[in-house]
């Protein structure tokens, strides 16, 4: 089997920053979300609904899905996925917040070889 029929695994990871400006109306579609899908017991949706109104990340969980991010993309079949949905704190000025963190790094990595 030659190196491209070998299967090869890529982890992508994204992280992304939003900020909620319309909370009922996120919960709101999160609720729909939840009320539409099929394979939720109905013992779950309760719960669910809940967290949703109560917690917008909550929400947001429920209105993602990775599978979304790949689905047109040719030669790639999703093997498995996970994401979560928090609250934080956000600083746009702080170092941990500049996504242009790590090209730098490897800039400098590339100048150190020259």
């Amino acid at each position: 089997m030659s190196t491209s029929e070998t299967p090869r695994y890529v982890r992508l990871r994204v992280d992304v920053v939003l900020e909620i400006d319309g909370p009922a109306e996120l919960a709101a579609a999160a609720e729909a979300r939840i009320d539409a899908d099929e394979f939720m017991p109905e013992e779950e949706r309760v719960p669910a609904r809940a967290a949703a109104h109560e917690d917008s990340a909550e929400a947001l969980a429920y209105l993602v899905e990775p599978f979304d991010l790949i689905r047109d993309v040719p030669g790639i079949e999703m093997v498995q996925a996970s994401w979560s949905s928090e609250e934080i704190e956000y600083d746009p000025d702080a170092l941990e917040w500049d996504l242009g963190e790590e090209d730098g790094a490897e800039e400098d990595d590339d100048d150190d070889r020259s």
